[in-house]
């Protein structure tokens, strides 16, 4: 018995041609951001010719990663890393300015380095983007491994589809969930443990609209449940600890729990 079950492994493997081992995705999108930030890199170049060399670097490195994966992407190789470099001027604007929303938004917050260095719901966010980008570019594979990667290094759990706006801020962040159809508007702050998520987990309703929108200018205190694709909740609102919400709130509303009871306010 044991035999058999050794030889049907080998086989399993033997017949796994295309994988992406995990550990150097990891290694690659932590070398992107060391790239990005000079707060989160201990390299040292001696020159502007060492920094460009690392560079391509870095681009052969994501060459060697499409290649290695199990399905084919929908362009070649050599377009989606054009077209992933070319995003990243862009990615690099947006966190920059998430990372100054979390530092205005945390009265414990020093300076713009250790938001960078040390927040984890800054290195969540960041890998958020990168993994939306690739998701948008149409890569398999690469979205849910860097957003499970991030999971596993901050707790807190974003789905690569969710559309998530400009100056974005999470608090502590740990336990927030964020589902795959969720759409956050700019200026967004949310504290840990809140779930953005879907009243129903059928199969069958995959491809709809699951989970709740969030316009611009809200904030969202811990622990709030917030579920449904039909679920609004308007801009400049604010929603309280604790709270469940399945149904839509209007703009300008403040929703807190009370007495074993939702009370909202316009």
């Amino acid at each position: 018995m044991e035999e058999k079950f050794i030889q049907s492994l080998y086989r399993e493997h033997q017949e796994c041609q295309h994988r992406v081992p995990p550990e150097l995705v990891y290694k690659w999108i932590d070398d992107i951001l060391e790239f990005l930030f000079p707060q989160l890199s201990n390299k040292h170049f001696d020159n502007y010719r060492a920094f460009e060399l690392h560079y391509t670097k870095l681009k052969l490195g994501l060459f060697n990663l499409l290649n290695r994966l199990p399905e084919p992407c929908q362009m070649t190789t050599q377009e989606v890393e054009i077209r992933f470099f070319d995003h990243l001027p862009e990615i690099k604007t947006m966190l920059l300015e998430d990372a100054k929303s979390i530092l205005a938004g945390d009265p414990a917050s020093i300076n713009l380095s250790e938001v960078i260095q040390t927040y984890p719901g800054f290195y969540a966010i960041a890998i958020h983007r990168f993994a939306h980008t690739f998701l948008e570019l149409e890569i398999p594979a690469l979205p849910r491994i860097l957003t499970e990667y991030a999971h596993r290094k901050t707790g807190i759990d974003i789905h690569p589809g969710a559309k998530i706006g400009r100056r974005f801020c999470m608090d502590h962040g740990t336990g927030i969930v964020i589902g795959e159809t969720v759409e956050i508007g700019d200026d967004v702050k949310i504290y840990q443990g809140v779930t953005l998520g879907a009243l129903s987990v059928q199969k069958e309703f995959a491809k709809t609209k699951r989970h709740p929108t969030i316009q611009n200018n809200v904030v969202i205190y811990s622990g709030a449940t917030i579920l449904g694709g039909d679920t609004i909740i308007g801009e400049n609102s604010i929603i309280g600890g604790n709270v469940w919400i399945t149904k839509s709130v209007p703009p300008d509303s403040r929703v807190y729990y009370q007495r074993e009871k939702t009370t909202q306010h316009h």
